[in-house]
């Protein structure tokens, strides 16, 4: 469990030279420290945000902070002065810091937020962690973690929780208090951790909020202080600091619905190319200071790299990919306001794509190659088909991958045809949980089941929901592939053993106000070697 570290001695931190020589590192973990100083802290706590963990390896993970004594400071420092400042880390065997098996430094630079995020190698395999930080003479809160087994090695199971969709003016972050309560390996955030939305006073929490956060996000100041609103929460940074984090991103961590280059739809559509470049630049930089992210995905200016394969042994290898950064734009009457569309040919073009031609040869080879027993695939937007016509006809959005049919139907015929194991697609997004079978070819009712989808509900965005509204009787009478709908808030838990996948749709029955209980709605599980999903 998380706790505070007062009652650790400060003169015990960081005794450079104990457990192995101290290397000092910029925040991205590349250069030395030379310029980097100490700083006298004139406020009381640089560590707002929390701390984290991030992206398990077998030997090691990474470490996440940033420097914030006054978090919502409008120009978006976080009230830290224009100069490098040294950030000692130490990684513990047991909570209390008796065995010390690594001590360093990193240099937290204004260039990045002053955020660190030290890499750590060389630690046992399939073992649990605790890291702090100090800086400004004062010591962080503690963090769990934990290593992943080596690629050899075969695991009984694994236990994780998927979430997505928080945007902050929606409701509370309840759903994290009882993440951070369940006995998990990792998390993994599929999208939506911020919303670059205004936040006024009008928002569903009814509270009052800081003039600074009434306008929309667009340039990099104004992303920090989102982030910074949304880190402050106390039940998020305990999850962080309970479990490691795997992230990536989907459209607002930038702008609604983007598409490569542009904003088809929304408030800000079509926007100038340069503007629009420099506005992913600023989102991109953001996203990377404020998680535990390593140096693969620091951010090109408009380009990031979040699309990886992490394994898990051979039990498991979770695959994150990116559906916004290389797509093509959303086909046919997109544009008309309400994201869906009637007899549209355009989805079904073999050339229109919504992961580019390099990520898909790279998903593709390595779902053909692994050993592993089950393929998680990390996934932003729903894959399975979800129809709002019970007729004859189909009226679908285009945003997600039924504007990308084609994509769809070669990642899923190639599942089949080169006989991946077990392949299980994890998706946010939609605010809503369903569980779903994955079709060869929706437009085939005699298409083979070839894969399962569980796609998750959102933590808060959307407020306090419903368990099967209106649209959800839509959708389970048109989609029959759909086993299970519902509209609360919440998040996915996950069993994964050798024989069977076990996801548990976990929900709230409010957001708007804090404290709700948390019970699980359904249960559906995932058999090896027969993909589909079965009620638990």
């Amino acid at each position: 469990m998380t706790s505070q570290v007062g009652s650790v001695p400060r003169r015990r931190f960081l005794g450079l030279g104990g457990a192995g020589a101290a290397a000092v590192v910029l925040g991205t973990g590349v250069l030395g420290g030379e310029s980097a100083n100490a700083f006298t802290l004139r406020k009381d706590n640089p560590f707002t945000l929390g701390v984290a963990s991030g992206d398990p390896s077998s030997d090691g993970f990474v470490l996440w902070t940033r420097l914030a004594p006054e978090p919502f400071a409008a120009d978006g420092k976080g009230g830290m002065p224009d100069r490098s400042v040294r950030v000692e880390y130490e990684v513990a065997r047991d909570e209390r810091f008796r065995q010390v098996v690594r001590r360093g430094a990193a240099v937290a630079t204004p260039e990045l937020g002053h955020s660190v995020h030290p890499e750590i190698h060389g630690l046992a395999p399939d073992r649990e962690y605790f890291y702090r930080f100090r800086a400004g003479g004062e010591i962080s809160p503690v963090g769990r973690t934990r290593t992943f087994p080596v690629a050899a090695a075969n695991p009984r199971e694994l236990d994780f929780a998927f979430a997505s969709c928080q945007a902050w003016q929606d409701g509370y972050y309840t759903a994290y208090d009882h993440m951070a309560a369940e006995d998990l390996d990792l998390v993994v955030h599929l999208g939506d951790y911020i919303y670059e939305y205004e936040i006024k006073n009008n928002n569903k929490r009814g509270v009052t909020v800081p003039e600074q956060f009434g306008t929309e996000t667009f340039d990099l100041a104004r992303y920090r202080l989102q982030y910074s609103l949304y880190k402050a929460e106390a039940p998020l940074q305990k999850a962080h600091a309970r479990f490691p984090f795997i992230h990536t991103l989907d459209d607002h961590e930038v702008v609604n619905d983007w598409a490569k280059d542009t904003v088809l739809m929304g408030r800000n559509p079509n926007p100038d190319p340069a503007a629009f470049a420099r506005r992913k630049a600023a989102a991109f930089q953001a996203f990377y200071e404020n998680l535990p992210l390593r140096r693969a995905q620091l951010p090109s200016g408009p380009h990031i790299r979040v699309h990886r394969r992490l394994a898990y042994g051979r039990l498991a290898d979770i695959t994150m990919i990116d559906t916004r950064g290389s797509r093509d734009i959303q086909a046919c009457s997109y544009g008309n306001g309400t994201g869906r569309t009637k007899a549209c040919q355009e989805r079904f073009d073999t050339d229109r794509t919504i992961l580019g031609a390099d990520q898909k040869r790279w998903l593709l080879d390595g779902l053909s190659s692994s050993r592993a027993r089950w393929q998680i695939l990390g996934n932003q937007v729903p894959m399975l088909e979800t129809d709002w016509d019970p007729g004859t006809g189909k009226d679908v959005w285009v945003d997600p991958w039924d504007g990308y049919v084609a994509d769809r139907n070669e990642i899923l015929a190639a599942v089949q045809e080169r006989d991946v194991r077990n392949l299980v697609v994890i998706t946010g997004d939609r605010h809503q949980n369903y569980a779903a079978d994955l079709k060869r070819d929706f437009d085939d009712p005699d298409s083979p089941t070839v894969a399962s989808e569980f796609v998750g509900t959102s933590i808060t965005s959307g407020g306090d929901g419903a368990d099967v509204d209106a649209l959800g009787q839509t959708f389970l009478a048109a989609n029959p592939h759909m086993k299970f709908y519902n509209a609360q808030r919440g998040y996915v838990r996950v069993n994964v053993n050798r024989e069977r996948w076990l996801g548990e749709f976990r929900v709230l029955p409010y957001v708007t106000r804090p404290n709700a209980p948390i019970s699980t709605r359904a249960a559906f599980v995932v058999e090896d070697r027969r993909p589909g999903v079965q009620s638990a």
